[in-house]
């Protein structure tokens, strides 16, 4: 699973997240540091607002949350999400001879570009970031 903090760099470099079944999120809330909820009709729904996304929480499964707004939220793409996100950029996943894993990019008018990182989302969030990045400049 990507890192919390790669998944906050992502978000503060522009990211955008429309929560839908089966995404993972994080909450800046000290009391829930390290709980990773998902999204699922079942217990965990996005509702849409003029004012904002509100992810409420049904039933008992989390009887101690009601909601949250989504901007207090983070999300953790997971590897297919991310890969999806680098689209005609992405050109490879591979594993290195230490164990690590390479994603292999070509962001728009650079050469080729490799990220590595212990765990392949992680690998893949350092694209989408520099991905995000570059379309920011």
């Amino acid at each position: 699973m990507i890192a919390i903090e790669r998944a906050e760099l992502l978000q503060a470099a522009g990211l955008r997240w429309t929560p839908t079944s089966g995404d993972r999120f994080a909450l800046r809330q000290p009391a829930l540091a390290g709980e990773v909820f998902t999204i699922s009709e079942m217990t965990i729904e996005p509702h849409a607002y003029p004012s904002g996304t509100v992810l409420g929480f049904n039933g008992t499964t989390e009887w101690a949350l009601d909601s949250v707004t989504q901007d207090d939220a983070v999300w953790l793409p997971r590897e297919d999400q991310l890969r999806e996100l680098l689209g005609g950029t992405f050109r490879s996943l591979a594993r290195a001879l230490d164990g690590s894993y390479l994603v292999v990019v070509e962001l728009p008018g650079q050469p080729e570009r490799s990220f590595s990182a212990e765990e392949a989302e992680d690998a893949y969030a350092d694209a989408v970031l520099a991905l995000v990045s570059a379309a920011r400049v």
